[in-house]
């Protein structure tokens, strides 16, 4: 079965669309099936250029939800979209908080499965998902069966975010209708974890931390390193259960992928479930007391040293670089 239309879910965030969306916009291009963008916000309308830079030639808007959630307005236009226009061939919807919404309730109006977690996509005479299983050990794959649109949940760093110059995308207007007692839920307040840095997901440089610190008070090392690469500091999931540092800051399988050009792995074992979030880095540096972590198996670079010793000694030294 030759692809030949693909929907992308594409994310608004501050004039733009997240990395994820144009991640998951450059990808569907690859496969020659006609692309189309579905967005809201206040903003909408102006985001087709860049849709069309990333291979979208439509761009449907939902328009602005003033302080509603998206995942009911957002999961009803794209299902009258399906009954007006015909279903594609599949949905791609990034793994984040608002698509992961979106996607439960789309299935539910579409009443068609949905496939989350997947890290790989390829046209194998219909789309072919890939799926990292028990921490990442086995990959394992999928397809969608029976007619309707595939639902497909994309995590961040699948793909590279890639635009092609396209033309700008033809805007056509994709009003939810009356959501009805489902939408009655709304955004009485906003918060954005502070930061003085690039965000994890998307920072070039990334100085992660681990139970190998000791101590919580620890993490400052981490930071300050950050703060001195322009990265951005992640952690381990032991640290975080632990009550060191946030969710936000969690990389692995449960926490954030990452792709930067640089990760420092810092008194981190290498968990499996850990390296499935960082294994796709350009380059990996380990710091590690024991020889024998498995987080060396995969380091370009690997110091075999006390992270208490080995940090503040990088530290002076990025310093002393100016």
């Amino acid at each position: 079965m030759t692809l030949s239309s693909l929907w992308v879910v594409a994310e608004p965030a501050n004039g733009s669309f997240t990395s994820t969306s144009l991640e998951l916009l450059s990808h569907a291009r690859t496969f020659g099936a006609t692309v189309s963008a579905v967005t809201w916000g206040d903003n909408g309308s102006t985001l087709a250029a860049q849709a069309g830079d990333y291979g979208a030639t439509t761009l449907y808007d939902v328009g602005p939800l003033g302080d509603a959630l998206p995942g009911v307005p957002v999961a009803l236009a794209i299902a009258a979209l399906v009954a007006s226009v015909g279903a594609p061939d599949a949905i791609l919807i990034p793994t984040s908080y608002d698509g992961r919404d979106i996607a439960g309730r789309l299935s539910a109006r579409l009443d068609r499965p949905l496939l989350t977690n997947v890290t790989g996509l390829t046209d194998e005479g219909g789309l072919v998902t890939e799926h990292p299983a028990f921490g990442g050990i086995q990959m394992v794959n999928a397809r969608f069966t029976g007619d309707g649109p595939g639902i497909i949940v994309v995590r961040a760093k699948s793909f590279a975010a890639e635009p092609a110059g396209g033309a700008s995308a033809s805007v056509v207007s994709a009003p939810p209708g009356e959501t009805g007692a489902s939408g009655s839920a709304k955004i009485v307040q906003s918060h954005v974890e502070e930061r003085s840095g690039p965000k994890l997901e998307e920072a070039a440089v990334v100085v992660s931390g681990g139970r190998g610190l000791g101590e919580a008070d620890k993490y400052a090392l981490i930071e300050e390193i950050a703060k001195l690469l322009n990265g951005a500091p992640g952690a381990s999931r032991a640290i975080v259960d632990a009550g060191w540092v946030p969710y936000s800051h969690q990389v692995g399988q449960t926490g954030k992928t990452v792709k930067p050009t640089v990760y420092i792995a810092c008194g981190i074992s290498g968990a499996t479930q850990h390296m499935v979030g960082m294994k796709g880095s350009k380059n990996i540096v380990a710091i590690n007391k024991d020889a024998d972590a498995p987080i060396f198996q995969i380091a370009d670079l690997g110091i075999v040293g006390d992270v208490h010793k080995v940090l503040p000694a990088l530290i002076e030294a990025l310093k002393a670089r100016g």
